[in-house]
């Protein structure tokens, strides 16, 4: 395995981790590195063929997991919302009658 494929896989795991913790911040700027490093393996004239494809098809399925992850992400915070709006018109409903 090249340098280049194996901080891929380093990032990889890196993202995996960020994800497992929530920390949206971190996989932000960690999905920026890993554009780096694909584009860093891809380029890479010592690159074993097999190592850069079981890499990327493992960062594949992380942004699967990711994309997921973010979908309920957001369906939670818009149920979270329509709550908050609906507590918000049964409050001003009850300052109208209180």
């Amino acid at each position: 395995m090249s340098q280049a494929t194996q901080q891929l896989d380093e990032t990889r795991l890196a993202l995996a981790d960020a994800l497992q913790a929530g920390n949206w911040d971190a996989i932000g700027e960690l999905d920026q590195v890993c554009q780096i490093k694909i584009d860093q393996a891809m380029h890479d004239d010592e690159r074993d063929e097999q190592a850069l494809r079981v890499s990327l098809e493992q960062l594949l399925s992380l942004y699967n997991d990711m994309l997921s992850a973010c979908r309920q992400q957001r369906e939670a915070i818009g149920a979270e919302l329509t709550g908050l709006q609906r507590a918000s018109k049964g409050a001003k409903v009850y300052q109208m009658f209180g």
